[in-house]
């Protein structure tokens, strides 16, 4: 019988991250801090909205594009939020989560052999979906003194003339880096100079610590040259409800409304309706997230300088992103000993590029009780591992 399996798809590498967690589920009294979801239930008034659209018996199909409502609430909130002007009706398109958007954003831009710029330490699904979509990953590793943030060297020195698209990933899962407007500024220079288009994923942009976020579309010259996807599941603690939204030019979003409707025809109604009242009148819920999340990151690094392990200071996301590199072992080495002997779970740098090697990726989005715990459990292993270097 032939191989009834696509090629591409399985060199394709599964996830680095899940089989830690398929440890931890079966390990007694172990702790995660590897999973990037928050801890906070979903406010109760975007629930309550939720059970109200099923009483109300709104379980049909929406418009392929997504609610009205939902658009029109969505175009309101980057206004007044972040100063972006977009027309509701033709320059944006509701997914299933960011994660759809990014998929169907690269299907509908790339041509075969096209290059995809993507910068790393970052989020494990930008090299996957280039591949899918036919185009060719090129990888732009992040540098840790520069704050893990994207330069605009390092930009000129990885295009070619195939170069297309630009993915930016911050606020930045793995690290916690941000971008700020002079980072941007110059950024949009070589993107102009190139004639590039860029893949702005900026879905942890309420939680930022010290500045609001600017997104590359509020550079001149650059909205018309950038999808920007965002959603709700990091802002509004909405990971399951799976909602996202992507905002570009219309003759890109007509394209990626075309891939929507043949796959997904339309995002779940349900979490539509309640996303209605979550971006209209969550800001304080999502504040005060933001707040407890600030409290934990403040937490963190200070344990980090107590027991003398090195991270620079992360301004998104609710990640950090510690080195490991004074211990002489891998990451996967670091991470698999530490879930071992002190059932501590933590994610391995180079699940988020070869680049992270010699990191690790512990997420914030925890209470703080449990943060305590898992952080006196990391100092007990990083204190018994520099005795052991010591002896030898």
């Amino acid at each position: 019988m032939r191989n009834p399996l696509n090629k591409t798809v399985v060199e394709i590498e599964p996830s680095g991250i899940r089989k830690f967690f398929d440890i931890v589920s079966e390990m007694k009294d172990a702790i995660s801090l590897g999973v990037g979801e928050p801890d906070f239930d979903t406010p109760w008034r975007v629930r309550d909205e939720a059970i109200y659209s099923l009483e109300q018996g709104r379980t049909f199909y929406t418009s392929n594009a997504g609610l009205k409502e939902l658009k029109e609430e969505i175009a309101n909130f980057l206004d007044r939020r972040y100063d972006l002007k977009y027309n509701p009706y033709e320059e944006m398109l509701i997914t299933v989560g960011g994660s759809e958007a990014i998929d169907i954003a690269l299907r509908a831009m790339l041509d075969p052999g096209d290059e995809v710029l993507i910068p790393q330490p970052s989020y494990v699904s930008y090299v996957p979906c280039a591949i899918l979509a036919n185009g060719t990953p090129v990888i732009i590793e992040l540098k840790e003194e520069n704050d893990f943030r994207l330069t605009a060297e390092e930009l000129e020195n990885a295009i070619t003339d195939k170069t297309k698209v630009l993915v930016l990933p911050f606020p930045n899962n793995p690290t916690g880096a941000i971008l700020e407007r002079k980072d941007l500024e110059q950024i949009a220079k070589v993107v102009e100079k190139h004639d590039l288009f860029v893949l702005s994923d900026e879905i942890y942009s309420e939680l930022t610590y010290l500045e609001k976020h600017v997104s590359i579309v509020n550079i001149p010259g650059m909205r018309e040259r950038t999808v920007l996807i965002n959603g709700f599941s990091k802002s509004h603690a909405m990971t399951g409800w799976r909602l996202g939204y992507a905002c570009a030019p219309k003759e890109i979003i007509e394209q990626m409304l075309k891939i929507h409707q043949f796959a997904i025809m339309c995002a779940p109604t349900t979490s539509q309706y309640a996303a209605v009242t979550a971006i209209r009148d969550c800001d304080k819920e999502v504040a005060d997230m933001r707040e407890e999340y600030n409290a934990r990151r403040r937490y963190l690094l200070h344990r980090f300088e107590e027991m003398g392990l090195k991270c620079f200071e992360p301004f998104g996301a609710f990640y950090m992103f510690p080195s490991i590199k004074e211990f002489n072992m891998t990451s996967d080495e670091f991470a698999t000993r530490l879930l071992k002997s002190k059932k501590v779970a933590v994610v391995p740098g180079n699940a988020f590029g070869a680049c992270g090697e010699g990191f690790l990726r512990i997420s914030y989005a925890y209470s703080l009780s449990n943060l305590k715990k898992a952080l006196d459990r990391i100092e007990e292993f990083v204190n018994e591992l520099r005795e052991e270097q010591h002896v030898s």
